[in-house]
């Protein structure tokens, strides 16, 4: 890829203790048929070899940051990148997780194909017949389908700084930041194409929380 001071797409990767899988969705972003993005991965408090396997990719590629800090969790990690990042629109990537080649393409065609919209979600490929608890009653069980997905999450960069981005929640931020932007923005949420490749972690929160 070639770095811009100014990319179309800032792609924001919080990561905690995935050095056997950081890499693979670093690979997938340096994969896509598009090509104006920076990458920006933000480590919350790694006590593993994360950074090892990240510090290949950072001597190689301008358009790739690194930042630290101690552990956050996932929503205030995503809003450090958010804080951090100079694109027109806004994504984010999981560490588990992996991209298909024309993701980001796909992604920023439908936004040019409809302006009035600011927020997507949804397009998103699974393993299994995935149950997570409901974000209002942690004794039901919901399909993965019926949930928003951070990673999956593409928007115009007003649209996070107006939502002052992610509330600091444990569980279900992006369906609550999701929800929030319905009351002021115009939202689509998507089942094709799918090109966001979601992997459920034994670690991940929609498994243990």
């Amino acid at each position: 890829m070639r770095f811009s001071g100014s990319p179309e797409i800032s792609v924001i990767l919080p990561t905690f203790n995935r050095e056997g899988h950081v890499g693979n969705a670093i690979e997938s972003v340096l994969g896509q048929s598009y090509s104006n993005w920076e990458l920006i991965i933000v480590d919350d408090g790694s006590s593993d070899m994360t950074f090892s396997a990240i510090d290949p990719y950072l001597m190689k590629f301008q358009g790739i940051r690194y930042m630290k800090h101690s552990n956050r969790k996932p929503a205030l990690s995503r809003n450090a990148g958010i804080q951090a990042s100079f694109g027109r629109y806004i994504t984010f990537l999981d560490s588990d997780d992996i991209y298909l080649p024309e993701h980001l393409e796909s992604r920023i065609a439908i936004m040019e194909k409809n302006p009035g919209t600011s927020l997507l979600s949804g397009g998103f490929l699974f393993d299994g017949d995935i149950m997570v608890k409901d974000r209002n009653d942690p004794k039901k069980l919901v399909h993965i389908t019926e949930c928003i997905l951070a990673g999956t999450l593409f928007g115009k960069r007003e649209l996070f700084h107006a939502l002052e981005g992610f509330s600091a929640l444990d569980y279900a931020e992006d369906a609550d930041l999701w929800d929030r932007a319905s009351e002021h923005f115009t939202i689509m949420k998507l089942d094709t194409p799918r090109t966001y490749c979601y992997r459920r972690a034994p670690d991940s929160i929609t498994l243990n929380y």
